[in-house]
């Protein structure tokens, strides 16, 4: 049981996306620290700080930085930060994803230029940023995961954009795990089943979503998020060595449904 406990021992990563104690990335963070890994954490902003510090905190995290994906030296910084204080980096967890709320509950038939292109810098293009980031780093290979939603692989009602933005992350993801598998660095996509998370609070209809899957997912309920913190650990642990540009979904088998 204590080798299982360690599996992650000794492996150092950056957590990005928490936002409070609900968020899909604090439960990544909350197991993989749990099993040995270190936690690198980034917060978006001053006002997200007071919530993401004391949660950084009670992570052990050597490293708790600001930093905004849509202002590129905040993001470098990061990295500077990570190459000093470890000087290697052994997995990124990507858990952040953004859309203008008016173009968030429109019609994908309506939605702005400008949404359009801030939904894609945030939620796709950032993950390619951090990969470009993270190579260098990532020396003896490593484990690059992000978030998606079953919405980018079939229409689900009131998610919209989001859909077509998950899409291309997915998509993304395979190339980047194809141009890195010599390299052993591993990408996996992530989709859990919807949860109570202040980012998918945004969604229309969202009470709705909840009791659709529900009752349409074979066991019948929600997960959690440290079931999506669980598969994250196997896929940065040795155990998935073998295992690279993967969805992989954590949503009690709603995505088997038709």
């Amino acid at each position: 049981m204590e080798s299982i406990r360690n599996i992650l021992a000794g492996k150092k990563g950056l957590i990005v996306g928490i936002a409070n104690e609900n968020s899909i990335a604090y439960g990544c963070a909350s197991v993989l620290r749990q099993l040995g890994a270190e936690c690198a954490v980034t917060y978006l902003n001053a006002k997200a700080e007071k919530y993401v510090r004391p949660l950084a905190e009670a992570l052990q995290s050597p490293l708790v930085m600001p930093m905004d994906v849509e202002q590129p030296e905040q993001m470098r910084t990061v990295f500077e930060q990570i190459a000093k204080h470890w000087g290697t980096l052994d997995f990124i967890i990507h858990s952040i994803a953004y859309c203008p709320a008016e173009d968030l509950h429109g019609r994908v038939t309506d939605c702005s230029l400008a949404g359009f292109q801030q939904a894609m810098h945030v939620s796709c293009y950032s993950f390619i940023e951090m990969t470009r980031l993270a190579e260098p780093l990532m020396q003896n290979g490593g484990s690059l995961i992000t978030m998606s939603y079953y919405g980018a692989d079939k229409v689900v009602e009131n998610y919209n954009i989001m859909g077509p933005v998950k899409a291309a992350l997915e998509s993304v993801s395979r190339y980047l795990a194809n141009e890195l598998g010599p390299k052993r660095i591993r990408v996996h996509v992530v989709s859990p089943g919807p949860l109570k998370t202040r980012a998918a609070s945004g969604i229309a209809h969202f009470d709705q979503l909840i009791e659709d899957a529900i009752a349409r997912a074979p066991q019948n309920r929600l997960v959690d998020i440290e079931e999506v913190g669980a598969t994250c650990a196997f896929l940065i642990s040795n155990a998935a060595s073998g295992l690279t540009g993967q969805t992989i979904y954590v949503d009690g088998g709603y995505h088997i449904k038709a």
